[in-house]
């Protein structure tokens, strides 16, 4: 082995003094290495600081920064089975710093008023010419503008994004639904009932499920319009309710209104006639003369009999039928005819204290419970005298909403317990409420075969879907401001013999067809609504048609005279 020459080998002084200077270099670099650390963070640290400024106090201060966050600016809201009926959405906003212009400001203004000809070329010169740090000149931008816009190259035009809401079924239930402002708040409907919790960032990342099904909400709307069209009525109403739950399957106000530009509709279409709308809906609400009397024990049987002549004198005015007897008439038939007569005599049996503090429990006297602003409060007599318990028992003098009427039947023909309409749909986080007793169970089951005889031999037999076994009543009332003008409604529950569902329509001011010969009652117009929806809806809810299916028709038949033609 060689042995290392000593001249190759630094001495130990020498290599100390190399270590020293190594550790000498590595402290300096960790030194200049912590300074570019902390430069870097302050930079970082200036951005952020002036981001929150910018958001703070900036031109947009006081916009949700939707694009950056990872929670939604606003929850969705989804229909029972989770399709979208609204989401936000980015975007585009078109804006100006008029400060920032470099171009000729005439030549820009009359650029802008061939691309947004909603204002002239002395408008946009004016906004040109002001000391206005920004003007919005279009938001809910569409790609097209943007991109036209954009190709005029002015710097002091603004093109930026911003969360919008979009209702991505347009229409479809568009009074339940309800719209935002410009700003992204609720105006109508469940947007500004549940505003808090649409925008509270604890709880917008989960949709709001609604209990409407876009499925019967279509199929609802399609047969009101057609026949709001047909006979050319100048607005329309309906709700599909499950009476056990009290949900509300589909709710529908025409004339229709497009949440996506609800500005542009007219007062008309923003009107919800379901639940804003107050209207003496007339015979419909029979049914509940007559049930009030048997759980009171004053109408014993369907066969008990009223005097049912030419008129009625009640002071100085006479309650007429539309359809006579001029004979004594069985309960049953005051149904299936709709005598007028024959239910005032039902309801003065009653009172008036019984019949007010029945209807008290049903909800008629008070304003609507619903998650709904849009609500009126009913109207009725102050003075509850004979003339108005009379009037009341077949549906005049009193002025309810179609909400609470179909409420009122899903309360008679649940077993006869009160419960709120909901539009949230019923499952581990929104439970049926418990309610409160009105009618007697028993009541309740009599009273299937007495609305079914009318549909299959009274004055609502178009309102009859074949297999399915529908019950149900007509309306048709004079309005109050003009009695030659008529609302008429039907009010229907479907199976018959085991109730569901309740179905409601209503048609206001329908003309007469040649198709009607001339009449313009509801057995002629809206019934047949009902009975083409329930045989649209009646297979999506499960319920199989059965022909041989029937409440027990025996309670109320053999009390039906078969007249002599």
């Amino acid at each position: 082995m060689n042995a290392i020459s000593p001249a190759l080998v630094a001495p130990r002084p020498e290599r100390l003094r190399l270590v020293g200077q190594r550790r000498q270099i590595l402290a300096v670099m960790h030194q200049r290495l912590m300074i570019g650390m902390l430069v870097y963070g302050g930079i970082i640290a200036l951005i952020v600081l002036r981001l929150l400024y910018l958001a703070a106090f900036g031109e947009h201060a006081g916009r949700k920064m939707g694009v950056t966050s990872l929670v939604p600016d606003r929850a969705d809201i989804v229909d029972r089975d989770g399709y979208p009926l609204a989401r936000t959405i980015d975007a585009w906003i078109v804006g100006i710093h008029p400060a920032k212009i470099l171009g000729n400001k005439l030549e820009l203004a009359r650029s802008l008023a061939q691309l947004m000809p909603e204002h002239d070329e002395a408008h946009y010169y004016g906004l040109l010419r002001s000391t206005k740090r920004f003007v919005y000149l279009r938001r809910r931008a569409s790609p097209a503008l943007v991109e036209a816009v954009n190709a005029l190259g002015e710097p002091g035009l603004a093109i930026q994004r911003e969360p919008d809401r979009l209702y991505p079924q347009t229409s479809l239930a568009a009074h339940v639904i309800g719209y935002t402002d410009v700003d992204g708040q609720g105006v109508a409907g469940v947007e500004r009932s549940f505003e808090a919790q649409l925008s509270d960032p604890a709880t917008r990342d989960k949709p709001l499920v609604l209990s409407i099904s876009s499925r019967f909400q279509q199929a609802l709307e399609h047969e009101l319009l057609a026949a709001m069209q047909e006979f050319s009525a100048v607005g329309a109403a309906g709700i599909i309710m499950d009476i056990h739950t009290s949900e509300v399957l589909a709710m529908t106000s025409l004339p229709q209104l497009n949440p996506n530009a609800a500005g542009q509709g007219s007062e008309q279409a923003r009107f919800n006639r379901v639940t804003s709308g107050v209207y003496e809906l007339g015979s419909t609400f029979k049914p509940f003369t007559v049930a009030m009397a048997m759980d009171a024990g004053v109408v014993k049987s369907m066969g008990q009999m009223y005097n049912c002549s030419n008129g009625l004198k009640v002071g100085r005015f006479t309650i007429t039928d539309t359809h006579p007897f001029n004979r004594p008439c069985s309960v049953a038939e005051i149904m299936k005819e709709s005598s007028n007569i024959g239910t005032a005599q039902i309801a003065m049996q009653m009172g008036g204290v019984k019949q007010r503090e029945f209807l008290k429990k049903m909800g008629f006297l008070d304003r609507l419970e619903l998650e709904l602003p849009e609500r009126s409060r009913t109207l009725f007599p102050k003075d509850w005298g004979d003339a108005a318990t009379m009037t009341v028992g077949f549906g005049h003098g009193i002025a309810v909403t179609p909400m609470h009427l179909a409420t009122g039947y899903a309360t008679l023909f649940n077993g006869g317990i009160y419960r709120p309409a909901t539009l949230l749909k019923v499952d581990r986080n929104h439970a049926v409420p418990k309610g409160r007793r009105v009618f007697s169970e028993d009541t309740s089951y009599k009273m299937r075969a007495l609305l079914r005889l009318v549909v299959t031999e009274g004055t609502g037999k178009k309102a009859d879907a074949p297999g399915y076994r529908v019950g149900g009543k007509t309306g048709s009332a004079e309005k109050y401001e003009n009695r030659s003008l008529l609302v008429t409604s039907f009010a229907g529950v479907f199976p018959m013999d085991e109730p569901r569902y309740v179905i409601v329509a209503m048609l206001d001011e329908p003309k007469a067809t040649a198709k009607t010969y001339g009449f313009r009652t509801a057995g002629w117009n809206v019934a047949p609504v009902i009975g083409r929806t329930v045989s649209r809806i009646a297979p999506m809810l499960g319920v199989r048609p059965d022909k041989a299916r029937e409440p027990n028709l025996a309670e109320v038949l053999p009390y039906v005279r078969k007249e002599e033609h």
